[in-house]
């Protein structure tokens, strides 16, 4: 299978020609807001009245000036994500659909670079708060597969296909219809998955793509849809009983490198950067792959955590863990990657915190990076730390973590979707 978002000529894997801007995600952003794109219900529900409220109240917020638990430079606009916030705990109801078989479905994997979906996943299906046992009280509805399970154990080894997996999802979605009336409704509008795995958005573009998709995979060029689907964060997490192994990083002032980078030359990227900055310059650490063992992996990581930026390059596709390992380890990350859309877009005001090079800039890297004032990159590793609570793992979910983060970005896509039209 090739894993790519570019363009095979000749064998050579070359990025796609379009992109689009942060500016421009965030005007895209704006205008999903103003026009809807679900199907109007075949019947009404109390729920959606529910949820129009609730989108009326978030418009009009009251003002937060300072909070003592969020950061007002972090977000778009504190308050209507504070609201919103507020209200998916009070108001959200969550249906899992009980179909499916283990391990594909309800019995994901916990440890490794696809383990948002599952920890998600586990912290839903456990949780009293938002899941009701009535799907009749449901605002959303959650389609329980895990990709990851889905690719190790449906394909096929050099077939260069995953055909069968679309298919096997096309069926579990043909189960679910045939089975309950709450997806023909709505079209799929009110319902939602969380995928990690690169061919995710390829697996549910045609049949699940009504629905809100949750993806690492967020590539604008391969139909992610800003202020439908939600970009979900790909966390590297290292031990399923202790998420949070490692955390932290070094002061600015003990912060001796300025730019690290280190991993297996996969895509077309990866190998430009390393052309252009490996063994080239002191301050920039920019390396291939490290190797194995538990020695190789300690040093990986105190090189994060005494890096002044991290660079996250983009792999076959867009995401990449390093992203989140930057904030985990307290390094500013550097986002070299077209047409990614970040997780949590659609309240996090990215720019306060991190920094995107288009991928043609990488010659100019040190340039770039230099040319950032002292005083900006200490405010942008402030807000580093202070962004990290979003993005942890907790063995049970806490307020504002990144379950909690997860969830609302699809409550706050469903809400600005939703149409009484």
């Amino acid at each position: 299978m090739d894993k790519r978002t570019g363009t095979q000529i000749k064998g050579k894997i070359v990025p796609a020609s379009s992109v689009t801007s942060i500016y421009e995600m965030n005007n895209l952003l704006a205008h999903s807001h103003s026009a809807s794109r679900s199907m109007k219900p075949r019947w009404s529900s109390p729920r959606d009245r529910e949820i129009l409220s609730a989108r009326s109240q978030i418009e009009n917020a009251p003002i937060v000036k300072s909070d003592r638990e969020l950061y007002a430079p972090l977000f778009r606009n504190i308050s209507t994500f504070k609201r919103s916030y507020e209200l998916m705990e009070r108001m959200l109801k969550v249906y899992v659909y009980k179909e499916g078989t283990k391990p594909i479905f309800h019995s994901p994997p916990l440890k490794g670079i696809y383990a948002s979906e599952g920890w998600f996943m586990k912290q839903l299906e456990g949780n009293k708060r938002f899941v009701v046992k009535d799907p009749r009280k449901a605002h959303l509805f959650y389609l329980p597969f895990s990709s990851r399970a889905l690719q190790q154990t449906m394909y096929v080894p050099n077939s260069h296909s995953h055909k069968n997996l679309i298919e096997y999802l096309k069926n579990y979605l043909d189960t679910i219809v045939a089975r309950h009336r709450f997806w023909n409704r709505t079209g799929g509008a009110d319902h939602f998955l969380a995928a990690c795995h690169d061919w995710a958005p390829a697996e549910t573009s045609d049949y699940m793509s009504t629905c809100i998709r949750a993806l690492c995979n967020a590539d604008v060029n391969v139909g992610f849809q800003i202020g439908k689907d939600a970009s979900l964060p790909e966390t590297y997490v290292h031990s399923a009983r202790n998420p949070l192994r490692y955390l932290g990083g070094e002061p600015p002032s003990k912060r001796k490198i300025l730019a690290f980078f280190a991993g297996g030359m996969h895509g077309y990227l990866r190998p430009i950067l390393l052309k252009h900055w490996e063994n080239k310059d002191p301050g920039m650490q920019i390396y291939g792959p490290m190797g194995g063992g538990k020695k190789k992996k300690l040093n990986y990581i105190q090189s994060m955590k005494s890096s002044k930026y991290c660079i996250c390059a983009r792999g076959y596709e867009v995401n990449s863990p390093r992203v989140v390992e930057s904030i985990f380890f307290e390094c500013v990350p550097v986002i070299i990657s077209d047409n990614f859309v970040p997780p949590f877009f659609e309240v996090l005001n990215w720019e306060a915190f991190a920094v995107f090079v288009p991928e043609k800039d990488i010659p100019d890297l040190k340039n770039i990076l230099l040319s950032i004032p002292e005083e900006k990159y200490l405010a942008m590793q402030m807000n580093v730390k202070k962004v990290q609570q979003h993005f942890l793992w907790h063995t049970g979910p806490l307020k504002y973590d990144v379950f909690h983060m997860i969830l609302h970005s699809i409550w706050y896509n469903r809400v600005y979707q939703i149409t009484d039209r």
